[in-house]
């Protein structure tokens, strides 16, 4: 071989060399490992929440799964690393980088954060998921928490919810005065408003303390889960309309600086995985509950029946008190409750000649 044509040679090895080890250093780049803790506001085992398909474990699994175990989440049930409500906290300080709850429960830290779980006499599934994903709720939902460094997105939702379990039959308002009830979140400050003695207890509080007379009446999820927890051995009377939660959204809280330090690829699966985990979690309330709602009745003897029509205008008109109130507190509340009631408007518009003529003249 003559002197130029090895030089050339060794230059194109040399050249074939670099563009096979170039990939390898991508690779390598791309293997970068992330072990991440995610705390919740329920407990380990927890149907929905915590175990099952749509839960923050299989939130978790979906995400290690997806990413080729690139972004591992260890997962705390309420009371191991932090307690119950204190996951807001924990993931604004940066001790976990995320937190599996509702953001009702933060309304202490801003008002406007009770939109994205539950607004009493608010949408359903749909109407939520239209909001978030292309009505603009999402971009509002982390402009809410820009000043906690945080942002956050659904997870998981139980649909339509039951008003609760009571002690005593409620004929009307004045039967809620002075009762003590477990109820979270906006419907809350309306019950006690009304004259209710509200009490905020984590779902594994609620059955000793209505067994116990601690409380006279609670409110939960629905008849899956309710029935789990024993409610209906403490408790006679069930009642429904669904208009405090018409569809619970389960929240994903990140804490925004950790999530910068992401890939963008994994960031999109944690959004992916999170949307799954939204619909999946909604279609096992609705398996579920169909069939708990009718153990309960047949089986079980529970009196299940909606709450009169008076006692639901009275909390319809302390809802739009205590909603007109907060607006006029705070612009951020007033841009998201204009958005949210905005976008209802719409929909509900469309469901009347939707899904309402559906039941109507099909269903019968």
């Amino acid at each position: 071989m003559s002197e130029i044509r090895r030089r050339r040679f060794l230059a194109g090895a040399a050249l074939a060399g670099g563009s096979i080890g170039a990939p390898a250093v991508v690779r390598a780049q791309a293997r970068t490992v992330f072990n991440w803790k995610m705390t919740s506001a329920y407990v380990k085992g927890s149907p929905f929440y915590m175990d099952g398909p749509g839960s923050a474990t299989d939130l978790a699994r979906r995400i290690r799964e997806m990413s080729d175990g690139r972004l591992n989440i260890q997962v705390f049930g309420a009371g191991e690393l932090v307690p119950a409500f204190e996951g807001f906290d924990a993931v604004r300080a940066g001790t976990v980088e995320m937190n599996h709850a509702n953001s009702y429960f933060w309304t202490g830290k801003t008002f406007a954060a009770q939109y994205f779980t539950a607004v009493p006499f608010g949408m359903n599934f749909q109407g939520m998921n239209g909001w978030l994903y292309d009505g603009g709720g999402q971009q509002l939902w982390n402009e809410v928490y820009e000043p906690f460094g945080m942002i956050a997105m659904p997870c998981g939702n139980t649909g339509v919810q039951m008003t609760g379990w009571f002690k005593k039959e409620i004929n009307s308002v004045a039967d809620l005065k002075g009762l003590k009830m477990r109820i979270p979140g906006l419907a809350g400050r309306v019950y006690a408003n009304l004259g209710v003695d509200v009490k905020v207890l984590p779902g594994g509080e609620i059955f000793p303390a209505l067994e116990r007379g601690v409380i006279d009446a609670a409110e939960f999820v629905g008849p899956f889960q309710d029935r789990r927890l024993g409610l209906q051995k403490a408790a006679r009377y069930y009642y429904t309309t669904g208009w405090h939660e018409s569809a619970t959204v389960s929240e994903l809280l990140i804490n925004k600086a950790a999530w910068q330090k992401l890939p963008k690829d994994l960031q999109s699966i944690v959004e992916n995985a999170a949307a799954a985990c939204n619909v999946i979690s909604e279609g096992w309330c609705q398996r579920n509950n169909s069939e708990a709602m009718e153990d309960l009745i047949r089986n079980q003897k529970v009196i299940a029946r909606p709450l009169p029509d008076s006692v639901v205008k009275a909390l319809r008109d302390e809802t739009d008190k205590v909603l007109a109130e907060a607006v006029a507190k705070d612009p951020l509340t007033k841009k998201v409750h204009e958005s949210y009631f905005a976008f209802k408007a719409k929909f509900d518009r469309w469901s009347e000649i939707s899904e309402e003529q559906y039941h109507v003249k099909v269903r019968g």
